[in-house]
């Protein structure tokens, strides 16, 4: 079950963040987030005093997070879009903990995300990821992400990285 966060869950989403950092320092990493900067347990417990923080939810415990928002750098302006739109909604620190991977999670909370765009009256779900993150891009793509662009970014003046956007457009309930 795909559901908005609540308190009870900050630990689990800050583990994840915690475990996925450790993993990647140990065996590589595809992600370019960096421990203690970003994401913290701050950024969920932003997301989560924001309403935007959502968590997937198996036999009581946390698999994964993401946060859902129409917030978009200031690099989103200079990325061709295919889907103008006034309504976007955009994923950010989707995470599944390494222990948690290969079990369809991230495919499930991207659907998810997709399906909360259409309720929220939106006409397209974006988002960016670090270029190197090849895994996540291939999710994108093998979900029907059109690859948008790429651009360098300065995160929060803390992390620079090339970033690589995706779009998909947003079919409306009927």
């Amino acid at each position: 079950m795909i559901r908005k966060a609540t308190a009870a869950d900050i630990d689990s989403v800050e583990q994840s963040y915690l475990q996925l950092l450790d993993h990647e320092a140990l065996h590589g990493g595809h992600t370019n987030w960096v421990r203690d900067v970003y994401p913290t347990r701050a950024t969920a417990e932003g997301a989560l005093s924001e309403g935007t923080l959502f968590v997937l939810e198996e036999d009581g415990a946390v698999r994964g997070s993401m946060i859902l928002n129409q917030t978009q750098l200031p690099e989103y302006a200079g990325i061709d879009w295919a889907y103008p739109a006034q309504q976007v909604l955009v994923i950010h620190t989707l995470c599944i903990p390494p222990a948690q991977a290969g079990r369809g999670y991230g495919r499930a909370m991207v659907r998810f995300a997709l399906e909360e765009a259409a309720r929220q009256g939106c006409q397209a779900l974006r988002l960016d990821t670090y270029a190197g993150n090849e895994p996540a891009a291939g999710l994108y793509r093998g979900l029907g992400f059109r690859y948008a662009g790429r651009a360098e970014c300065d995160f929060q003046g803390l992390i620079t990285e090339p970033l690589i956007f995706f779009e998909h457009p947003v079919e409306m309930p009927l």
